[in-house]
């Protein structure tokens, strides 16, 4: 007997809903058949929780894959084969397939929330909230609450994530929500503005009076927040005043019903105020020969007898004000991050146009030769990393061997153009700029000769191909980062060299005052040819530098020879700090050219050579001008 009354006592504490999955199928086979929205929601609710295979049978059934046989067995078909859904036995009889709604479909998806969100498999728990994630229910807040708890960290991060999220769509608690939008402060993702945004959203009210508890965003006056045609179609569409006639719908409907030069007892010479206009219609209106409509009289007793208002969808004014807030926080950071961005983009251009000017800067500021080759030198740098590149397969090998070759080339090259031409045309300015214009032509015909037209890769190593974020929205790639770092190298390079070595001590010399340094035993011609080929070796590393995220190609240094020139006549010219300066101005001042007008970069480039025309009016000899023969002269 004890067994018996042990057994019995367990039936007597079971819920008497809690039965097999068998049973629980025969017992509403009718509503699983030919299941509605409205009453449906109990039994799946059984079948949930009637155990094994309860779950299996759900998500076959919400992907449409349940069936019945024709002895009124329910299957399940997976690839082509059918199993029996209570046993798993294999079926091979006909089976006519279930088709449950999508309302249904969202029940069942309800129901299997809890079991998917417990599930043994971490992979399962996380693929039940990127589902919850992009297509949630309120019935789906509850199940997510109760299993909140999970044992892997990052899973219960997650989880508690989109349970605030939920919240805030479908809590009923307005403290509940207010407090979830507080959670977020600070947080600029997408998912999270997805959230706030409806709650901000509004509908237009035209009325005698506002509706009672109405969630008001503002009130709107007419002729000031609205207009009147649209305030009296708001109140057309609500039913509150009679559709007006436009004035040519008005005349067209007068035309033509003019009889013996009236029209509704109005004489038609008269009909040329709207007045009149609208007593002749309102009198055919009367008689039933055209649709009744407002006159100007009725519109404007209209608009003043009602208000008109933005109300929120949302009731709750005090979540609406907790989004409002979160909203206008996310938007701050957002400009913030948005600038910060930009700042960094001028910045590593600004870098950009350091490197590619300070050899020009150097040749300029000691010699005060205009060279129109120096674009060609910065081809010639990023050409050679692609010709190491061809030799060298291992990236970062390549990349330290052919930055100190680039260097060697070009600065070989300098040397060349100087003993060969430079020399021959000192202090005649012109002349110089249309022989290295020339040897310009020269050498980018020279490159497209030996390297073809197309564009050449020059590949950067793997731990340059990547970025540094600093948020969601703020992020630089690494070779920026890079070449912003050179640039300093370079920087401090050059002061080293100018403040404490003897060709520092004798390029000043010869920058203030070449004739008293020639007199003090200083060879002007030496110098100027070391110079010449020491800004030309530095332009020759700038091309390796730029030719790691841009296009190699022949015509690489002209797009940077403008920017080149304008940086040292804006800086001043031979002054680093002058080239840093007016590296700097010019980057940013692209830059934000580029943001305001993103879509014309001629445009740009044209504002901002006007820009520097306007500025060298003021600043002729630039931010930090150079004491010497250039003051002098």
């Amino acid at each position: 007997m004890r067994p018996i009354l042990i057994f019995l006592l367990i039936l007597l504490t079971v819920p008497a809903w809690a039965q097999d999955l068998g049973t629980v199928l025969d017992a509403n086979r009718e509503q699983i058949e030919r299941p509605s929205r409205q009453t449906i929601g109990p039994v799946i609710d059984k079948i949930a929780a009637s155990g094994d295979g309860a779950v299996a049978f759900l998500e076959a059934w919400g992907d449409r894959s349940v069936g019945l046989t024709g002895d009124g067995r329910f299957a399940i078909l997976r690839e082509e084969t059918a199993t029996d859904a209570v046993t798993g036995a294999a079926i091979t009889a006909e089976i006519d397939m279930l088709r449950p709604n999508s309302g249904v479909r969202g029940l069942i998806a309800a129901a299997l929330v809890p079991a998917q969100l417990s599930d043994p498999d971490p992979a399962r728990r996380r693929a039940a909230l990127d589902a919850l994630g992009r297509n949630a229910a309120p019935e789906h807040l509850a199940a997510l609450r109760g299993a909140l708890d999970d044992p892997d960290p990052d899973i219960a991060a997650q989880k508690l994530r989109l349970e605030r999220l939920l919240t805030i769509g479908f809590d009923t608690d307005p403290a509940a929500r207010v407090l979830a939008i507080e959670s977020f402060a600070g947080n600029t993702a997408s998912d999270v503005q997805a959230r706030l945004n409806p709650l901000l959203a509004t509908t237009r009210f035209a009325g005698d009076n506002l509706p009672a508890g109405a969630n008001i965003a503002r009130d709107l006056r007419v002729d000031e927040d609205i207009t009147r045609d649209e305030a009296y179609r708001l109140l057309v569409e609500t039913g509150l005043a009679r559709a007006r006639l436009t004035d040519e719908a008005q005349k067209s409907a007068l035309a033509q019903h003019i009889e013996n030069g009236r029209v509704g007892g109005v004489p038609v010479n008269e009909l040329n105020d709207m007045e009149s206009r609208d007593r002749a219609y309102a009198v055919l209106a009367d008689q039933g020969l055209v649709q009744p409509a407002a006159t100007a009289a009725e519109v404007d007793a209209a608009l003043e007898a009602n208000i008109f208002a933005d109300v929120y969808t949302e009731p709750s004014a005090e979540v609406t004000d907790a989004a409002r807030e979160a909203l206008n926080a996310l938007q701050t950071r957002e400009r913030l991050a948005q600038g910060t961005d930009i700042a960094l983009d001028a910045l590593s251009l600004a870098s950009i146009y350091f490197l590619a000017a300070i050899g020009l800067a150097i040749t300029f500021g000691v010699m005060g030769v205009i060279n129109m080759a120096h674009g060609e030198f910065i081809m010639m740098g990023a050409y050679t990393g692609y010709v190491v590149q061809g030799f060298i397969a291992n990236r970062t090998l390549s990349l330290i061997v052919a930055l100190p070759l680039a260097f060697f080339v070009t600065a070989l090259a300098g040397v060349v153009l100087y003993r060969l031409v430079i020399r021959y045309l000192a202090n005649r300015p012109l002349e110089t700029l249309l022989a290295t214009f020339g040897v310009s032509i020269a050498l980018q015909q020279l490159a497209k000769n030996i390297f073809g037209t197309q564009a050449r890769p020059l590949t950067a190593p793997d731990w340059l191909g990547g970025s540094i974020s600093f948020s969601e929205m703020v992020s630089i790639s690494t070779i920026r980062v890079a070449i912003f770092v050179l640039a300093l190298l370079f920087l401090a390079l050059f002061l080293f060299i100018t403040k404490r070595t003897r060709l520092g001590l004798n390029m000043r010399a010869v920058t203030q005052n070449p004739g008293m340094a020639a007199s003090m035993g200083i060879n002007p011609d030496r110098v100027a040819m070391m110079t010449f080929g020491w800004g030309s070796g530095i332009a020759g590393i700038a091309g390796v530098a730029i030719g790691l995220f841009a296009q190699v190609t022949s015509e690489l240094g002209q797009a940077y020879i403008v920017q080149s020139f304008m940086t040292v006549v804006v800086g001043g010219v031979g002054n680093i700090w002058g080239t840093l300066a007016g590296a700097a101005l010019i980057g940013g001042l692209q830059k934000w050219i580029e943001v305001l007008n993103p879509a014309n970069t001629l445009a740009a480039q044209t504002w901002m050579i006007l820009f520097i025309i306007i500025f060298i009016q003021f600043r002729p000899r630039g931010i930090f001008p150079t004491r010497g023969r250039f003051v002098e002269g």
